[in-house]
């Protein structure tokens, strides 16, 4: 018997794409345009005030430069779909988010989160190091696994959970270590394995670091590798380039 649903069960492939097509349509119809930067994110401009919507699955974030038009429009959402208003923002998604409105300064924070996987992976009391990657470790697909058997005992050490942990504090410190541990999710192997622990390694000694926006100014800092060539395949130069509001980007 083949049966044709009338609406999305949660749980199934195209769920989470239905769920956010209909809020988009609700959204859409009180003014609110989708931002080309972040799908998740939604703005509108009523008389000159701004607004802006971050949505993630049931969670969601609202801030503007007019609070009787958030508290409007959250009147309106809610009659859309019931909302719990939970005040002004504390957490979201795991992130602790401190405001200073007076010095005009953010913070947020990921420690309780580092400390739930460093715990996970038994490595609480780990002893910290002051680099993501080992200095001088190269990796390549040539030292993966070559046989079923040794393919087998790797395929039950816990990388793919403690690479796909990472990703989710892949704060700016650690991002390029973990794109670079990425490439051996089919095939990981002892050294990779290696380069995982080396990064909770790391963030045992800077879970308390906090990504800061403010208005303090500081110089742009810029690095840039020498060679170009420091691990497989990768002829490029990378760059890195911390900006004084916070916001960390690299290229190659």
């Amino acid at each position: 018997m083949v049966m044709r649903l009338h609406k999305s069960l949660y749980g199934l492939k195209q769920a989470g794409r239905q769920s956010y097509d209909t809020l988009v349509r609700v959204l859409t119809d009180l003014g609110f345009r989708i931002s080309q930067a972040d799908l998740g994110v939604l703005q509108t401009w009523v008389q000159g005030d701004t607004l802006i919507l971050a949505i993630h699955i049931n969670d969601c974030m609202i801030t503007g430069s007019s609070s009787n038009l958030i508290a409007e429009y959250k009147k309106k959402i809610h009659a859309a779909y019931p909302l719990t208003d939970l005040g002004p923002i504390h957490w979201l998604l795991g992130i602790r988010i401190t405001q200073d409105c007076k010095a005009q300064i953010t913070r947020l924070s990921q420690e309780l989160y580092i400390k739930s996987i460093l715990i996970r992976f038994a490595l609480e009391d780990a002893k910290s190091t002051t680099t993501p990657m080992v200095p001088g470790v190269t990796y390549s697909q040539e030292d993966a696994p070559d046989n079923p058997i040794n393919t087998a005992k790797m395929g039950k050490t816990p990388y793919w959970e403690a690479i796909g942990s990472l990703m989710y504090a892949s704060i700016p410190d650690i991002a390029f270590a973990v794109s670079m541990l990425l490439q051996f999710l089919e095939n990981p192997w002892n050294r990779s394995l290696g380069g995982s622990e080396a990064n909770l390694h790391y963030l045992s000694g800077t879970k308390a670091y906090q990504l800061t926006y403010g208005a303090e100014k500081n110089d742009l800092i810029g690095c840039t590798d020498a060679d170009g060539t420091n691990q497989e395949h990768h002829y490029r130069s990378l760059q890195h380039v911390p900006h004084r509001r916070g916001a960390i980007s690299w290229s190659s």
